[in-house]
């Protein structure tokens, strides 16, 4: 089985919200994303999609996106971003699937997955700008990546690799101004449980440029955002 992560599909096929005003390059940009899948991905193997899948803002209007993903091969497993104005609990979120006859999907909140003997984690994250709601915010998204992390250590062990997946950066050239003074919870906590890769989105057109795509603080990061992928899958786990 092989793992794959993308982000930010921004899918619309409910809404009238049309990516290419964001450029050129996201026009078609779902056919792009599935003439990929079609070529890469096998119903043994699995795709994490970190955030920001759905332009709806309610969970009844997100079906025909889902519908999407279910024709698609795979598994896959959904983390939250922060256009994901549709998303409400887990529970809701399952029972609006099968409701509608959608299968394979499953969502990264609040626990883990256990995928090749790699252990899957993961959290929404936050803005790391300062704003009034930050270090609130903040504390509370590291405590959900905790939970996931202790989730995966009481599911599966602590002698496995984990790898932390995030819709927000953890990191960013702009926040790394002074890389003496700077401070992320987010890390301080991978480190406290020696997790060594980290795959994030959320980050589009020229803020490319702030990304991350290297080992910083003993961590590999990794921009997954669909348009800094050129809206191609990229394989994590091969096996």
């Amino acid at each position: 089985m092989s793992v794959y992560v993308i982000g930010d599909l921004h899918l619309s096929f409910g809404e009238n919200k049309p990516m290419e005003i964001f450029g050129a390059n996201w026009k078609n940009h779902s056919e792009k994303i599935k003439q990929d899948w079609k070529e890469k991905v096998k119903q043994e193997d699995t795709v994490i999609l970190a955030g920001d899948f759905s332009w709806a803002m309610h969970l009844k209007d997100t079906l025909k996106d889902f519908e999407y993903l279910n024709q698609l091969m795979g598994k896959k497993i959904l983390l939250k971003g922060n256009h994901d104005y549709w998303w409400t609990t887990v529970t809701s979120m399952k029972k609006f699937l099968v409701e509608n006859n959608i299968e394979n999907i499953d969502f990264l909140y609040n626990n883990s997955f256990l995928l090749e003997n790699k252990i899957i984690v993961g959290t929404r994250g936050w803005s790391l700008l300062d704003t009034e709601n930050s270090e609130k915010m903040i504390n509370r998204e590291v405590a959900r990546l905790e939970i996931s992390i202790k989730d995966g250590i009481e599911k599966y062990g602590e002698d496995k690799e984990f790898i932390a997946i995030m819709h927000y950066p953890p990191i960013s050239n702009s926040s790394m101004k002074n890389e003496y003074t700077f401070k992320s919870e987010f890390i301080e906590l991978m480190n406290k449980y020696n997790i060594k890769k980290c795959f994030y989105g959320h980050l589009h057109g020229t803020s490319h440029k702030d990304a991350i795509n290297e080992v910083k603080c003993n961590i590999d990061f990794k921009l997954i955002s669909a348009d800094f992928l050129d809206f191609k899958l990229m394989k994590i786990i091969d096996n």
